[in-house]
Order: structure tokens, then sequence, then C-alpha cells
């Protein structure tokens, strides 16, 4: 018997490296979730105490919500500066910067003083933080996925969906991870909690920042950006080509308010709602670790079928789902029940959420030419995240407190998400079998008909 070839044993390089960049692109959303997340939690638990004490509790929550949003007003920002400099420079390298920035950001979150010890300058401090993280992390997804993507141009073309998954499950592994760690030092007694358990998630974000940085240098940069970089350069910067033509970026953002939305009103939003509707803190994490763990099978599964289906049907899919759900999961959550509320988060979270944001990563990716593709993709979904995620709390909470605590306002805010994507995906073209250019138009513009091609 003859021993096998060589590539018959073992994966070609290109394959090698594929799966490196796909690691490497898990662990930078993980950091950028887990940091994200860990804030929402812990904004809904003790922030509105510890840095706005003065307010009665429904404006200090609302006023913890402030800072969220304030991280993701400046993600946009964040999107055209790494995006620019991504473009130009290589995805590599904004990759591993935006890793330290939101990294370090979280760390330093975990040092700072609060109201009591230093006064105003501690919700001066904490929102600065907060936009540091929200310039990081408006780079980050951009770099992380085109990496993954262009990558499998390579050796995977035919399932960029399921490749670019991985980055995207950063989401529910980052929520998994931060739920865990809040949940473990939520068990302290209250008044170390508020001392100085709250601190530790931060804190512990380092360690994931030393293990994303250790794997992202090892990457290489990717084949078709080194491909684009041997033509001659535009003269006119990567956002001004995008905007030159904003339809495209119109579209990215609107196809992601409906995941983005969900994603946020019932993960860190529904930690506060939960526990004020007198679930205990553990039983309100062990529901949202719960839904991530159903979220890590679904998101995968929605990306790989839209390889085969196409990415329209899928998200239009999970947008008609959230919709459908939205009255419900809420229902389920007023019941008082935590198997119900187990239930209704792995409905809303793990499965309706996740089956529209799985697909997003390839979608955005496909939508731009490769001279602008970091800039253009960052902008479109960062500008989602702001619409969708950054204000949604907020509101939810306000309206709230003006209607008496009626679950409505909420899951009219889920409706609402789930119906603008719905009615983007229905203008756009399909894209799955598309082959990405290598020099890059300046975005390849979908076209108006509600049909697959």
């Amino acid at each position: 018997m003859q021993p096998s070839p060589p590539s018959a044993r073992q994966p070609s390089p290109d394959t090698r490296q594929l799966r490196r960049v796909a690691l490497s692109g898990l662990l930078g959303t993980t950091v950028e979730f887990y940091d994200f997340l860990v804030y929402g939690t812990v904004a809904a638990l003790v922030f509105g105490d510890l840095f706005f004490p003065r307010a009665d509790p429904a404006v200090g929550t609302i006023a913890a919500f402030g800072t969220f949003a304030a991280g993701y007003l400046a993600r946009p920002l964040g999107g055209i500066v790494f995006g620019h400099f991504g473009d130009r420079i290589g995805r590599k390298s904004m990759m591993l910067l935006t890793m330290v920035l939101m990294g370090c950001g979280s760390f330093l979150i975990g040092l700072l003083p609060t109201y009591d010890a230093i006064g105003v300058w501690a919700p001066v401090l904490l929102v600065t933080l907060r936009v540091v993280q929200g310039l990081a992390i408006g780079g980050e997804w951009g770099g992380a996925t085109l990496m993954v993507v262009e990558h499998a141009e390579r050796t995977q073309g035919a399932r960029r969906g399921l490749w670019s998954s991985f980055t995207q499950l950063g989401a529910p592994l980052g929520s998994v991870l931060s739920a865990g760690v809040v949940t473990l030092v939520s068990a302290l007694p209250d008044d170390e909690f508020r001392a100085w358990g709250w601190r530790v998630p931060f804190l512990l974000s380092i360690v994931l920042l030393a293990v994303g940085l250790f794997v992202r240098l090892k990457v290489a940069e990717s084949p078709l950006f080194a491909q684009a970089k041997r033509q001659p350069e535009p003269g006119r910067p990567p956002v001004v080509e995008v905007l030159r033509r904003p339809k495209p970026v119109l579209l990215a953002a609107c196809v992601g308010i409906g995941a983005f939305t969900a994603q946020s009103l019932l993960t860190g939003f529904m930690i506060s709602y939960a526990v004020g509707h007198g679930y205990s803190r553990p039983q309100v994490l062990t529901a949202v670790t719960v839904a991530s763990c159903v979220a890590l099978v679904v998101l995968p599964a929605a990306s790989a079928l839209s390889d085969r289906v196409g990415r329209r049907p899928v998200v239009l899919a999970g947008a008609v789902a959230s919709a459908a759900l939205a009255f419900p999961v809420l229902a389920l959550v007023d019941s008082g029940s935590p198997g119900l509320l187990i239930l209704a988060l792995a409905l809303g979270h793990g499965v309706a959420q996740s089956t529209m944001y799985g697909p997003l990563g390839a979608l955005l990716s496909e939508m731009f030419g490769t001279r602008v593709r970091y800039t253009g993709a960052s902008l479109g979904y960062q500008a989602a995240t702001l619409l969708g995620a950054g204000f949604s709390p907020l509101i939810a909470s306000s309206l709230l407190a003006s209607s008496g605590g009626s679950s409505t306002p909420v899951s009219l805010l889920l409706c609402g998400g789930a119906a603008i994507t719905a009615l983007t995906v229905w203008r756009l073209r399909e894209t799955h079998t598309d082959t990405l250019d290598a020099p890059g138009s300046p975005a390849q513009t979908p076209t108006p008909e509600g049909t697959l091609r």
C-alpha cells in the first residue's frame, strides 16, 4: 500500500493560514463583545449608583446606558479612521492596533475610581474610555472580517459565509464569557460586588487581549489586499470614494439594524429589565448564557446555509422570526418564570437574532471592492450598530419610565428593527455567488430589484 500524497494528509499552506486567520478573527470579536457586553451588564447592575449617585434610580440607569451609547457613537468614526488606513496600509496592522486599544480601554475601566472618590471626573473618565473603546471597535470588526473573507476567497470562495461566521461567533462567545464572569462576581455579597467585584470582569480582559495578540501576530496579510496594492493608488481617500456612491453604505447600515436592535435589547438591556421584574441576577445571566450557547450553534448554521441558498433569504427569515417573536418573548419574560425567561432569550436572541446576524460579515464584504472594502463594510456595519444597538437601551429605558413599566415599547422596538432589515433585504441584490475583485471597484452597487439572481 503506497502512502498518501502530502496534499491528502495535510491541508495546504493557504488553508492553514485561513484557519489561523479565522481563529484570529474569532478572538478579536470575542474581546470586542466581551468588553462591550461586560460594560452593558455591569452598567445595568451598579453603574447608575457608582458613577451617577445623585440621580434617582431610573435616571441613573438611563445615564449609565447613555455612556453605553457614547461608545456606539464613536464606532462609525472608528470605522472611517481605521478603514482608511486598513485600505491604504493593510488589514493586519489595523487589526493589531484596534485589539490593543479595545483591551486596554476595558482594563482601565476596571481601575477607574468611582464618583465617591473623585466626583464628576469619574463619569467623565468613564465616557472617555467608552469613546476609546468605540473607536477601536469601529475598526476591529472590519479588519477581522475582511481578513477571513479575503483569505477564504483564494481557497474556499464558495464558503465565504461559513468562514466569516467565525468572526461573527465572537458575539455569542463574548456574551457567554461576559455573562459567566459577571455571574461569578455577582454572587458576592452586594457590598463586596459594589466595592470591588464589578472590576474583575474588566481586569480579566487583559488575558483575552494577550491571547488574541499572540495569534494575530502570526497571520499573513490579506492576499487580495496585497494584490490590490500593486495597482496604482487612487488619489481620493477611501471614505470619499465610498460616499460618492452612498447607496451601498446606506443599505449595509439598514440591513444590520434588526440584528443589532435585538442583540442590544435581549442582552444588556434585558438584564436591567428582568431584574426590575423580580428575577435574580444569576437567573438572568444564566438565561443570557443559555441563549448565547444556542447562538453558537445557530449562527454558523445560518451562515453556511447562506452559502447555499443566498444571503438574502436567510437574513430575511431571521428578520421575520424576530418580528413574529417580539411580543411573545416579552410576554414570556413578564411571566416571572425563570424557565420561560430562558426560553424567551433562546428564541429571540439565540435563534432569530443569530439568523439575521450570521451572514452579515460575508454580505457586507461582498458589497464593496477591495480598494474600499475595509472602509465601506466598517462604516455600514458600525452605522448599523449605532442605530440599532447604541440607542435602543436608552430609548427602551426612557419609554419604560414613561409608560409605567409596560413591555409594549420594547416589543415595538424589536419589531421596528426587524422591519427595517426585512425591507432593506428586499432591495438588495444577491451576492453569495459573486467573486471578490482584486483591484476593486469603488463599490458594487446593489440593484433595487427584490428578486434573487
